[in-house]
């Protein structure tokens, strides 16, 4: 029997579904947190649910209006886009304006504000993808590959690829798009990065709170001591360059310690350093730098099983909670919609990621798998540490949660974002019998 191979140009219309109840509910919830308390119902421009409805407008034609694009067009134009993300990222350094301490914003009128970060996160996956979609792309690279025969070549240049518009986005003092942006790194892992660089992540974030906690003398002692007596034993077993590489791994990660604790006491603001504090619970502080996650769990705890109802939540229509309307959105969910409203809410984010993981196994290219990868990075972390924020489990950085919170610039680019990936999959070749 012959084999054809065909294409398929159906987009997943199940993405596109969960893409509409996430934003419609999105809209009502801005709706509702940003409505004064005696005001009707006005869609103009000078109310933020008026500005949030056109631009979803604006997201909603430029998504379906990317399913007409050739699937070829992104990897051809992969490092163009990039490239002009770049040039606005630089460009909003001297020119832009600084809003609530980040100097990453193009305001070009009061309804018409752009943030240039968002527009990286989509630019950046997508040149990734370009970079790691080479048949010949391999993290652990080649013989001869390897730069001062440590640092395989292809994976510096996925590191300056990744770590340029990082650097950038971290010169604004825009926090929350930082980190956010380091969670493309998860996608590497499907293509081949050792775990052991996860592994060191994950410790080097622990050791960070730690040395927080517990005074660095003693944190570096402890270190001295374990990393003695592993480089000990293995020495007496005569394994030499194992213990070795113990003595070294364990100076580095003193000096690490001495490093954060400095970072820490030194280069972060008064306020930064007081929402640490706050999270690891070193402080209360519940009318300065605690007062909004407080507000948040009020909120959020008040609305039960079934919730208050629909522009019925108090905290939320007396302005209790601050930024509700984007970081903290998630408490209005919580106290108008209650455990059962906020619980829908996490079962559609979670069945969009789930969803575009499938999706990324099935694609018939690398370049839309690595891809597909960045696009669910990128919406987890934005998910997790927005949801995070508002129960008090992670520190308060400022992230909006995606296709929910108010922001035109946030909801064009993740909607661009997603439905280029609809694009890609709906192209994807398909062997038929």
């Amino acid at each position: 029997m012959s084999r054809t191979r065909v294409r398929a140009n159906k987009p997943d219309w199940f993405l596109i579904i969960l893409f509409v109840a996430i934003t419609l509910f999105g809209w009502l919830n801005v709706y509702s947190t940003s409505r004064g308390e005696d005001e009707s119902f006005n869609l103009s421009l000078t109310t933020l649910y008026g500005k949030q409805l056109l631009w979803l407008g604006i997201s909603v034609v430029a998504g379906f209006g990317l399913l007409l694009f050739d699937g070829k067009f992104f990897p051809a134009f992969a490092y163009l886009i990039y490239a002009m993300s770049l040039v606005l990222l630089v460009a909003v350094l001297f020119v832009g304006t600084e809003v609530y301490g980040s100097k990453s914003w193009f305001v070009i009128s009061d309804a018409l504000r752009f943030q240039p970060s968002e527009f990286a996160k989509y630019a950046t996956a997508l040149a990734l993808a370009k970079f790691m979609g080479n048949k010949e792309f391999s993290f652990s690279g080649q013989l001869g590959e390897n730069i001062l025969g440590i640092i395989p070549r292809q994976a510096l240049g996925v590191l300056l690829l990744y770590a340029v518009p990082g650097v950038l986005i971290l010169l604004e003092n825009d926090t929350g798009s930082t980190i956010a942006f380091a969670a493309l790194a998860l996608a590497f892992y499907r293509e081949g990065m050792h775990g052991g660089f996860f592994l060191a992540a994950v410790l080097a974030a622990i050791l960070f709170f730690l040395s927080i906690v517990v005074p660095v003398v003693v944190l570096i002692g402890i270190l001295a001591a374990i990393g003695g007596l592993s480089a000990t034993y293995f020495f007496y077993t005569r394994q030499h360059k194992v213990g070795i590489f113990v003595i070294f791994l364990t100076s580095l990660f003193a000096a690490y310690v001495t490093t954060t604790d400095y970072i820490f006491h030194q280069v972060l603001k008064p306020h930064q350093q007081a929402r640490v504090n706050v999270l690891l619970g070193l402080e209360k502080d519940l009318r300065g730098a605690g007062y909004n996650v407080n507000q948040s769990k009020i909120a959020i705890g008040s609305g039960g099983l079934t919730g208050k109802g629909f522009l019925e939540g108090t905290q939320t229509k007396y302005r209790f909670v601050p930024k509700q309307t984007t970081d903290f959105i998630f408490s209005a969910v919580g106290e108008e919609w209650g455990f059962l409203g906020a619980s829908l809410l996490i079962f559609l984010y979670s069945a969009l990621l789930i969803k575009i993981v499938l999706n990324a196994e099935r694609q018939r290219t690398r370049f839309s798998r690595v891809y597909g990868y960045c696009v669910f990075s990128i919406l987890f972390a934005h998910f997790a540490l927005n949801i995070g924020m508002a129960l008090g489990l992670a520190p308060t950085i400022g992230i909006p949660l995606p296709l929910f919170s108010y922001g035109g610039s946030s909801l064009f680019s993740f909607t661009v974002m997603l439905f280029t990936f609809i694009k890609l999959d709906a192209e994807r070749s398909e062997i038929l019998g």
